[in-house]
C-alpha cells in the first residue's frame, strides 16, 4: 500500500510541477507579448488562475503525506505515549470528517456549476470545483491509511505527533541538542 501512495504522490508532484510550467509560460509570455507587442494571451489569466487553485490542493496531498504541515506540538510532546496515541486519533478522525464535509461540498459546487461556462475560456467553472473532489478523495485515503496504522500499533510514539512546528524552531532544536536551553550553557542552568 505504501508502495502505492508513494506512486500516487510522485505523479501528483509531476502534475504539479507540469501545472508550475505551463503557469510560467502564460504569465512570462503574456507579460512579453503585453509590453513588446502591445498584445496578449487572452485565456492567460483565467487558466493561471484555475492552474493555481489545483496546485494549491494538490501540493497540500503531497504535504499530507509526507507529515509536513506546520502545527504546534509543545502539549502533544509532553505527553505519554497513551496521550499522543488518543491526540493523534482524534486529530484523524476530525480530519477526516472535515475531508468529508469538504467533499460533500465540492461535490454539490461541481454538480451547481457544471452548466456554468468561464467568461474567457467558456470551459466549464466545475473544473474549478472538482479539485476539491480530487484532493478529498486522495487525503481522505491517506488519512484513513495513517489511522489504521496508529490503531494496528505500526507507528512507534516518536511519529505519534504528525506535524512539523516551524523551519526555524526545527533548526533552533538541531543547535542546542536534545536539552534545549541547557545545552547552551554547558549543561548548567542560566
Amino acid at each position: 500500500m505504501n508502495r502505492w501512495i508513494d506512486r500516487a504522490c510522485k505523479a501528483v508532484e509531476a502534475v504539479i510541477a507540469f501545472f508550475l510550467a505551463v503557469m510560467v509560460v502564460l504569465v512570462f509570455g503574456n507579460v512579453v507579448l503585453r509590453y513588446g507587442f502591445n498584445s496578449g494571451i487572452t485565456v492567460s489569466e483565467e487558466v493561471s488562475r484555475w492552474l493555481f487553485i489545483w496546485v494549491t490542493f494538490l501540493g497540500a496531498i503531497v504535504a499530507l503525506k509526507e507529515h509536513g504541515h506546520l502545527g504546534m506540538d509543545m502539549v502533544v510532546q509532553k505527553l505519554p505515549p497513551i496521550g499522543k496515541k488518543f491526540c493523534a486519533v482524534a486529530g484523524h478522525l476530525i480530519m477526516i470528517y472535515i475531508t468529508w464535509l469538504l467533499f460533500q461540498g465540492s461535490l454539490a459546487q461541481t454538480r451547481i456549476n457544471w452548466d456554468v461556462t468561464a467568461p474567457v475560456t467558456g470551459a466549464s467553472m466545475a473544473i474549478v470545483y472538482s479539485v476539491g473532489i480530487v484532493f478529498a478523495v486522495l487525503a481522505g485515503g491517506i488519512l484513513l491509511l495513517d489511522l489504521v496504522r496508529i490503531l494496528t500499533g505500526q507507528i512507534s510514539d516518536e511519529d505519534l505527533v504528525m506535524i512539523q512546528e516551524s523551519e526555524e524552531s526545527v533548526q533552533l532544536q538541531q543547535i542546542l541538542g536534545p536539552h534545549g536551553a541547557d545545552a547552551s550553557h554547558g549543561g548548567r542552568k542560566p
